[in-house]
């Protein structure tokens, strides 16, 4: 019986592409660095923000990647959370699950994602948020789910990951997960819908 129910943020809780390409273009700009490719916009949507600093300045080897995380570090996320594209059904959705489900999140971002959350008045909604800081490796790496699933005492077959990319279908594979792709009909998932409400259809959300 499914007793879990863990979200993935970018790509499915908001829609945070044109974000993600305005933040990490304006590190690439401190630093008098050419805008991202799509192929980069691409890979900094489901990376961790380390990876993504190394994968954009990864033509320049003038570039002290130390300096980069600093001016990081200093440069306040603020400004970028108006621009954030909340789910339009996705507080409808937390209100009927949280009935009946634990809810948490596994996710690529650090720093971020508590002012998100707070911004977004979310945070009453998760018992518990797994970010890349808090395990020693980020997804695709299952050891965000792991901590999770051993937080509230349940079993990868009690539990179902809703995520939109590659990153996230490895990182529920690894964990013996069941996926949801969001958003995403070709990524190979045991579900598919294009909304939050669609969820309710699926067979694990029948007998509720």
């Amino acid at each position: 019986m499914l007793k879990l129910i863990v979200f993935d943020c970018d790509g499915v809780m908001f829609d945070s592409r044109d974000v993600n390409r305005m933040y990490y273009n304006d590190l690439l700009g401190a630093f008098g660095r050419s805008t991202m490719d799509e192929q980069e916009i691409h890979f900094v949507h489901s990376h961790n923000v380390t990876d993504s600093v190394t994968h954009i300045f990864r033509h320049y080897s003038d570039q002290d990647l130390e300096a980069v995380h600093r001016y990081r570090a200093e440069l306040s996320y603020t400004p970028y959370l108006a621009h954030m594209k909340m789910e339009p059904d996705l507080v409808d959705f937390l209100n009927w699950a949280q009935l009946s489900y634990k809810l948490a999140i596994s996710t690529n971002r650090t720093t971020t994602m508590k002012p998100l959350l707070d911004t977004y008045g979310l945070s009453g909604y998760f018992e518990k948020v797994v970010t890349a800081m808090d395990v020693k490796h980020p997804k695709p790496a299952p050891d965000a789910l792991f901590e999770i699933l051993s937080h509230f005492g349940c079993g990868s077959a009690e539990t179902i990951f809703i995520g939109d990319s590659e990153i996230d279908r490895q990182h529920s594979q690894a964990a013996s997960v069941e996926l949801i792709a969001f958003k995403n009909k070709s990524l190979d998932a045991q579900y598919h819908v294009q909304n939050f409400m669609d969820i309710l259809t699926l067979e694990p959300f029948r007998c509720c």
